[in-house]
């Protein structure tokens, strides 16, 4: 089997290798390719990756190269992993949108946008080489935002997954609490990337008992402090938001924030000059403690499990993916993505059956697909005013005048990366 991952000299990629590694019986890798159009990076994490692979005794090969073509010829599976721009764009990302009083973030508002804009036809056109090479091949996307760019994938037909680490991170979160094993936690998780509620806690499987009442009466108070959000409103709403769903509910106190302490960008910066210089070390032959920080928790054990299941069968029965909504929800478009619990074949995924979620949810959930629609549209077609539109339609833009400036801005920002500016 032979898997490759674009946007190998990632920092990420460290812990991608170590769930290879550990999960080799369920997605025994014969060749892992590394594929980076950054020769100095995959010096680094190539070597990196074999030694972690000899530690832990796998005995599949390391290949690192910056030739596309030749990373995705004969790949069973690509995950993609890249960020267009890098970190120098992130942090425009985060910055430019707090002038007008709007959240920064690199996957929500006018920075998810941006990013949308540069990243949607550079992995369309990985996509096309992908399949030109191996039309079985399964594409595998944790490139943010994952909603907006699976749904670009699934619109030209290719055969492709979303997959985000908050569920599976929220999973071992409430497993520690309820002292049980993440296996035994199922989530009724609904809504789109970056924008999900956990409406029940099932213990055994999805028609296990909910225990997410109790989990909020207990635990409430750890939950809330987690996601930055109040206990009462947990209480009042009874289901658990994703730490997203903050930028939302609690736009204007983020918004402060964001102003008074350096950019994410900046912290994941400096984060990534200290793992790579910790990479460049040839006994290093383990991920470092340092990645923790990083983010993407469980990224590797949500990877192989989703790869697991789409290759040979293998991983768990159930997984939260990003795919088409086919009606699953029915306030919205056959052809949108949601973010929901799936049995996950050969096949590819199928969504399990969801009860409607309330007007408080179902309501946002409408408004953010319609915003997806306009930004998959301005990143296909260009355009300052399918900018324009797709700014204007977002809950967290909303009034003419900040969608005028910051449309301005994005294209200023971003035109290296904008083909038709």
């Amino acid at each position: 089997m032979k898997l490759t991952v674009v946007g190998g000299g990632s920092t990420y990629t460290p812990e991608l290798v170590d769930g290879f590694a550990r999960l080799r019986d369920t997605l025994p890798i014969e060749e892992l390719v590394l594929m980076d159009p950054a020769a100095d990076r995959l010096d680094l994490l190539g070597p990196l990756a074999r030694r972690i692979l000899a530690r832990q005794g796998h005995g599949g090969t390391v290949t690192t190269t910056t030739d596309l073509d030749a990373a995705v010829d004969g790949a069973d599976a690509v995950l993609l992993q890249l960020r267009v721009g890098g970190q120098a764009a992130r942090e425009q990302d985060e910055t430019w949108p707090l002038e007008c009083g709007c959240v920064g973030q690199e996957t929500t508002g006018a920075g998810g946008l941006a990013k949308a804009l540069r990243t949607v036809p550079v992995v369309l056109d990985i996509a096309d080489r992908v399949r030109r090479t191996n039309p079985t091949a399964w594409i595998i996307d944790f490139t943010n935002p994952v909603g907006i760019v699976t749904r670009a994938l699934l619109q030209e037909g290719h055969r492709a997954v979303g997959l985000c680490n908050v569920a599976i991170g929220l999973q071992r979160k409430f497993a520690a609490l309820l002292g049980a094993s993440p296996s035994d936690i199922h989530l009724d998780h609904v809504g789109l990337n970056h924008l999900t509620w956990e409406t029940g806690v099932r213990l055994g499987g999805p028609e296990g008992d909910d225990v997410l009442p109790a989990l909020l009466t207990d635990h409430g108070d750890t939950i809330a402090a987690d996601l930055r959000l109040p206990r009462p409103l947990l209480d009042r709403l009874g289901v658990v938001p994703s730490y997203y769903l903050r930028y939302y509910y609690a736009h204007d106190e983020v918004v402060r924030e964001l102003r008074t302490k350096p950019s994410r960008a900046a912290e994941v910066a400096e984060m990534e000059r200290k793992l790579l210089t910790l990479y460049a070390d040839p006994t290093l032959d383990e991920k470092p403690e340092l990645l923790s920080k990083r983010g993407g928790a469980y990224y590797s054990e949500a990877a192989v499990d989703l790869a697991a299941a789409l290759l040979n069968g293998a991983g768990s029965p159930y997984q939260v993916v990003n795919t088409h909504n086919k009606g699953t929800l029915p306030f919205l478009p056959d052809d949108a993505v949601i973010e929901v619990q799936a049995a996950v074949g050969q096949k590819g995924p199928t969504p399990l059956p969801v009860p409607s979620p309330t007007p408080l949810y179902a309501g946002l959930m409408a408004q953010v697909t319609a915003y997806e629609d306009l930004a998959l549209d301005a990143a296909l077609r260009g355009g300052r005013t399918r900018v324009f539109k797709a700014l204007l339609s977002h809950p967290l833009i909303g009034q003419y005048a900040y969608a005028e400036k910051l449309t301005d801005q994005l294209i200023a920002h971003n035109r290296e990366h904008l083909a038709w500016a």
